[in-house]
C-alpha cells in the first residue's frame, strides 16, 4: 500500500487488520470485589484482573514466568490461574454463574430475605380410589364437588383455596384411580404437604402405596387421614399396622407419621387433621416474595371450543397480574383474563393461588413451569428459544429405522424409536396401535407420535422432522407433496401391507438398539508343572493345558489345592520362545501374570473373560 493510500485510509478512519483482530479478540469479561470476594464472569485477561485487584500486571506476568508459564498482559486466564493469583494475594474468588433465561429449571432471581413473607401451604390430597379424597375436600370447603363427578371419581386435578383458622391453605385434589397415576405424580411435585387418605374399612391398597412413592419422591411430608372410621367394619388399628409396614409408623406407635382418625362424611376429626397439617406446614417455613414477577406450575390445561387454549396455573412465587407476559413450556401468552376457582374474574394472583388463564398460543402441558416477563418482546424471545431447544432435543432423542437395525446404543438409559403410523382405516390404526404397544424389548422405548387413518400428509412429514420419527404406512401411500417434502427433509417412509412384516421389522429395529450384555466365559484350565526364573520376565510358569484353551491377554484365576488364591491377567503366553495367541488342550506353554503373586507347582490356572451374550438367541 502506497504512502498516499495509507494517509487516505487514515483520514477515513481505517483501522489496520492487526488492530481489528486485536480489538475483536479481546475477551468480554467483568468482575468486581464484593465483601472481600472477587466475583467474575466471562473471560478475564491478566490486565483486567490486575486492575480489578489493584495489582501490577507486569508483576503477575513476571511471577508466572519464574514458574515456567509464559503469559502477557492480554493473556486470557482460566479459572485455575485466576484462583492462583487471588490466593497469592489473600483474596477469595467466585465465578458468577451465567443463568440461561430460557432454562426454567433454575432460579433466575435470588430474592432478598427481607422481601419474603409467609405463603399459604399447598396441600396435596392423595390416596386410593373411593377412599374419600374428594369428600374430604368437600367437607373442608363446604362444597359439593363429588356429586358432580362421573362415577364419583375425580377426573381432573382441581385446585381450591380455603381459610382455616385465619390462615389460607391451597388444596390440590389428585385422582386416585390407577388410570391417573401420571396426573397424581404431577400433583405431588407442586405441593408442600401431602394428606394421604386411607379408608378404615379397606386399608392400604396398591394406589395408596403409589401415592406414598410419589409424595416421597417429591420430598413431601405426609399426614395420614384414616377416613370412614364411623363405618361398620372400620378397623383403624389394622390400617395403622399396614401403614407401619410401608414405613409410615404412626406417632402413637412411636413413629413420626401424624395419623388422624376422621369421617369426611360427618366431619368428625377434620379440625384435628387441619391443625396437624398447619403445624407441619409451619415447620417448613414456606415463604415467597409477592412483589416480583410470577412463576409457578401448570395444574391443568385444555383447548376450550369457545375460549381457546387455557390453563389452570398455581403461582409459587411473585404475583401474577392482568397484562403480564407469560412463557409456559414452549407456549406464549399475554394474560388478558384470569378466573378463580368460583369462575369469577380476578386482577391478580399471589403466591400459592390457583387461577385459570386464557389466551395461550398453544395448549401447555400439565406440570410445566411458567414464568412471567416484563415485556412482550422478552417473553416471545424466550418462548422461541425454548421451542428451538425442544426441537433439537426431540431430534437428538429419536432414532430412525433406516439406521436402527445395525446401531448399538452407547448411552445410558432407554433408547427411543419414534413412529408415525398411517393406515387405510381407523380400525386398522387401532389394531396396529395395539400390536405395536405389545412389542417389548428391554431398554428400548417405542413411542407412537401419531397413529391415524389417511394418506401421509405434509403435516405428518413436518411432525416427523420435529420429533425425529420414522413414518410407517399400511395400505396407504404418501401424497406427492408429502413424498417430495420427505425426500427434501430426509424423512424415512416405509410402506407395508402385512401387519406381521411391519411388527417384525419394528422388532428388529428395537433389538438392534439393545445394549450388549456381557457374561463371564471360562476358556480353559492348565496345571503348573514347573517354575522358571527370568531376569527380564521374572517368574515364568510352565503350564500343561488340561482342557479348553488358554488365551493371551485374558484374565486368570489361580487355585491352590482347590482354593482360590489369586485373580490376575495374563501378560504373556509363549510356546518355547514364540509368542502365541492361545494354547490348546494337551499342549504346553509358558505364561506370566500381571501381579507379583508367586505361582507354585501344582497350582491350577483357570483362564476366563467377559463376552457379549446375544439376547433371545439372536
Amino acid at each position: 500500500m502506497s504512502k498516499q493510500s495509507r494517509m487516505k485510509k487514515k483520514k477515513e478512519g481505517y483501522v489496520p487488520r492487526a488492530a481489528q483482530e486485536q480489538h475483536f479478540s479481546k475477551p468480554k469479561g467483568s468482575g468486581e470485589i464484593k465483601n472481600g470476594i472477587f466475583v467474575y464472569e466471562g473471560d478475564i485477561t491478566v490486565d483486567q484482573l490486575a486492575k480489578k485487584l489493584g495489582l501490577n500486571p507486569s508483576e503477575i506476568v513476571k511471577s508466572f514466568f519464574l514458574k515456567g508459564k509464559l503469559l502477557n498482559i492480554n493473556s486470557v486466564l482460566d479459572d485455575e490461574l485466576i484462583a492462583e493469583i487471588c490466593i497469592e494475594h489473600g483474596i477469595d474468588f467466585q465465578r458468577k454463574e451465567i443463568v440461561d433465561p430460557s432454562d426454567f429449571s433454575k432460579e433466575n432471581i435470588q430474592d432478598d430475605p427481607s422481601t419474603l413473607v409467609e405463603r399459604p401451604p399447598v396441600i396435596v390430597v392423595m390416596g386410593h380410589v373411593d377412599h374419600g379424597k374428594t369428600t374430604l375436600i368437600d367437607r373442608i370447603r363446604h362444597s359439593r364437588v363429588a356429586e358432580g363427578e362421573a362415577g364419583g371419581i375425580t377426573q381432573e386435578i382441581g385446585a381450591y383455596q380455603k381459610e382455616v383458622k385465619g390462615k389460607k391453605i391451597t388444596i390440590l385434589d389428585t385422582p386416585g384411580h390407577e388410570a391417573f397415576t401420571a396426573m397424581r405424580a404431577r400433583g405431588a411435585k407442586i405441593g408442600d404437604v401431602a394428606i394421604l387418605v386411607v379408608a378404615a374399612d379397606d386399608g392400604v391398597m396398591p394406589q395408596t402405596k403409589e401415592a406414598v412413592d410419589h409424595a416421597r419422591a417429591a420430598n413431601l411430608p405426609i399426614v395420614v387421614a384414616v377416613n370412614k372410621c364411623d363405618k361398620p367394619g372400620a378397623n383403624a388399628e389394622k390400617v395403622m399396622s399396614e401403614l407401619a409396614g410401608i414405613n409410615l409408623t404412626p406417632e402413637e406407635w412411636g413413629g413420626d407419621t401424624v395419623c388422624c382418625k376422621i369421617s369426611a362424611k360427618s366431619g368428625k376429626g377434620i379440625d384435628e387433621l387441619l391443625d396437624n397439617v398447619l403445624t407441619v406446614a409451619e415447620l417448613l417455613e414456606l415463604k415467597a416474595n409477592p412483589n416480583r414477577l410470577a412463576e409457578g406450575s401448570v395444574i391443568d390445561a385444555q383447548m376450550d371450543k369457545r375460549e381457546g387454549a387455557k390453563a389452570t396455573l398455581l403461582v409459587r412465587n411473585g404475583t401474577l397480574h392482568i397484562g403480564d407476559f407469560l412463557v409456559v413450556g414452549n407456549a406464549y401468552c399475554k394474560v388478558r383474563r384470569m378466573i378463580n376457582e368460583y369462575g369469577k374474574p380476578v386482577k391478580e394472583a399471589g403466591p400459592s393461588t390457583p387461577v385459570a388463564v386464557l389466551g395461550f398460543s398453544e395448549v401447555p402441558t400439565a406440570g410445566d413451569i411458567f414464568r412471567a416477563f416484563s415485556t412482550d418482546k422478552e417473553a416471545r424471545e424466550i418462548a422461541s428459544q425454548r421451542q428451538q431447544k425442544a426441537l433439537n432435543k426431540n431430534r437428538s432423542q429419536g432414532i430412525s429405522l433406516d439406521t436402527a437395525f445395525a446401531q448399538m446404543n452407547k448411552d445410558e438409559g432407554e433408547s427411543t424409536i419414534n413412529l408415525i403410523v398411517k393406515s387405510d382405516t381407523q380400525g386398522t390404526s387401532e389394531a396396529l396401535k395395539d400390536a405395536l404397544n405389545k412389542l417389548s424389548v428391554p431398554s428400548v422405548n417405542l413411542k407412537l407420535i401419531r397413529c391415524a387413518s389417511g394418506e401421509v400428509s405434509e403435516g405428518d412429514v413436518v411432525l416427523a422432522e420435529a420429533s425425529h420419527a420414522s413414518i410407517i404406512t399400511f395400505n396407504v401411500h404418501a401424497s406427492a407433496l408429502a413424498s417430495a417434502l420427505a425426500k427434501e427433509k430426509n424423512i424415512e417412509i416405509r410402506h407395508y401391507d402385512v401387519i406381521y412384516h411391519l411388527t417384525e421389522d419394528i422388532t428388529k429395529a428395537m433389538k438392534g438398539l439393545l445394549k450388549p450384555i456381557f457374561v463371564e466365559k471360562v476358556y480353559g484350565h492348565g496345571e503348573v508343572r514347573a517354575i522358571f526364573k527370568s531376569s527380564k520376565a521374572g517368574l515364568i510358569a510352565g503350564v500343561y493345558v488340561t482342557d479348553g484353551v488358554l488365551k493371551s491377554n485374558s484374565q486368570v484365576r489361580i487355585f491352590r489345592k482347590e482354593e482360590l488364591v489369586e485373580t490376575s491377567k495374563l501378560t504373556s503366553l509363549k510356546h518355547v520362545k514364540d509368542d502365541i495367541k492361545e494354547a490348546k488342550t494337551k499342549t504346553e506353554c509358558g505364561l506370566t501374570i500381571a501381579s507379583n503373586f508367586k505361582i507354585e507347582e501344582e497350582d491350577t490356572i483357570e483362564c476366563f473373560g467377559m463376552e457379549e451374550e446375544r439376547q433371545d438367541g439372536w
